[in-house]
């Protein structure tokens, strides 16, 4: 099953981040990732295994962010591995998201976005959403989440 983690604070975030992974292991899953958020740029790690794999990965400049959100996945669409893991991101890398469950439409989400010249990184049907949030901000919508 999959887990999500999310973080505002004033610890670093990568920490509380991964001990809220580790607490959902017992889940099972077959992939983690995390993305902090810095003030002018998003870093995103991610791997296919255990979240120990995950935490031994360095997370750069990004281990003072306070802010972040991270994901436990187990594979429904796309087989397991490490370009299918979340945090998925946008073209831009401007928008991540982590999702749990399943988008019964992605495949027609998913043709609509590609004839609109949007290009596709993952097998997952969760991609469409970080590609569709870009569509809509690219319309010139102002969204925030904090």
């Amino acid at each position: 099953m999959c887990g999500i983690v999310g973080y505002v604070g004033n610890k670093p975030a990568r920490e509380v981040l991964i001990a809220g992974l580790k607490r959902l292991e017992y889940r099972g899953y077959d992939s983690a990732g995390y993305t902090l958020q810095l003030p002018d740029e998003l870093v995103c790690r991610k791997c296919q295994g255990r979240v120990s794999e995950l935490e031994a990965i360095s997370p750069g400049n990004a281990a003072s962010s306070t802010v972040g959100i991270a994901h436990t996945r187990w594979a429904t669409h796309g087989e397991p591995s490490h370009r299918n893991a979340h945090p998925l991101s946008d073209e831009s890398g401007r928008i991540f998201v982590v999702h749990n469950g399943i988008i019964e439409n992605y495949k027609v989400l998913r043709k609509e976005l590609q004839k609109a010249g949007v290009h596709f990184e993952t097998d997952t049907d969760s991609e469409v959403l970080p590609m569709l949030i870009s569509q809509e901000v690219g319309k010139g919508r102002n969204y925030s989440l904090l």
